[in-house]
């Protein structure tokens, strides 16, 4: 049984108390919408930044399942990001068994995967990486959720397999939220949407001539971030060619 006295545990917070910066947290706090009613209410910041948290991550990629997960079960925001770190270096490096175990430790712990960076720096690396040669339906199923967090994942999974070439999943899944109510899932979705038409433009462009004129304009207005000034405006205006 781990408890907060784990040596290698304390040693951790010890770290991360020497170089935390209450200014900064703040700051944090702001971006990441702590407040009363906003999706990260009550989240814990302490100030650091994610090149901080890679280095000690470098330094604790062999740390225990059981003590990545007393730091997934912490408030601070901070300490949860580092135990997602560590494990995206560990499966990058593990044997199958091994990589196996992340994966399952990653979707029996998503309930403290409750934020968008934490989401974005882990899903494609170990949900995605894990699911790219295997039966997919898990991230089906994580779009269907009610909770915010697990469609983000499943949407963000998806880089994975737009790296490899590999477009139609995230389609179907980005079909399938287009009338979510949420800004966070229609940014996910526009931004995975964009990342396939660096790829494959055409592929894109139809997805967006069937969706464009009734998905949410956020979804849409990062799906086209990059497209040429005209065609960017056409889509806007909903004038272009839907055929």
């Amino acid at each position: 049984m781990v408890t907060q006295d784990n040596s290698i545990i304390r040693e951790i917070r010890q770290k991360l108390s020497e170089i935390k910066d209450d200014a900064h947290a703040r700051i944090l706090g702001r971006f990441f919408k702590t407040g009363p009613g906003e999706y990260g209410e009550g989240d814990i910041f302490i100030g650091l930044r994610v090149p901080q948290l890679r280095s000690l991550a470098r330094t604790y990629e062999h740390l225990r399942l059981e003590d990545a997960l007393e730091l997934m079960r912490s408030p601070i925001h901070e300490e949860r990001l580092l135990a997602l770190l560590i494990l995206v270096r560990s499966y990058k490096k593990s044997d199958e068994t091994m990589k196996e175990k992340i994966y399952w430790f990653y979707l029996d712990n998503t309930r403290f995967i409750n934020n968008w960076d934490l989401v974005d720096l882990s899903a494609e690396h170990i949900m995605g990486a894990h699911l790219f040669n295997r039966d997919r339906k898990q991230l089906v199923q994580l779009a269907h959720s009610k909770i915010l967090w697990d469609r983000r994942i499943a949407v963000m999974a998806t880089f994975h397999f737009i790296r490899k070439g590999q477009f139609t999943l995230t389609l179907t899944i980005a079909e399938s939220l287009l009338g979510d109510k949420e800004d966070l899932i229609h940014k996910a979705c526009g931004w995975m949407l964009r990342e396939i038409g660096k790829r494959d433009i055409l592929v894109e462009e139809t997805f967006l001539r069937l969706h464009g004129k009734t998905m949410p304009r956020t979804m849409l207005r990062y799906a086209i971030e990059r497209f040429p000034e005209e065609k960017r405006l056409k889509f806007l205006r909903g004038t272009f060619d839907s055929h």
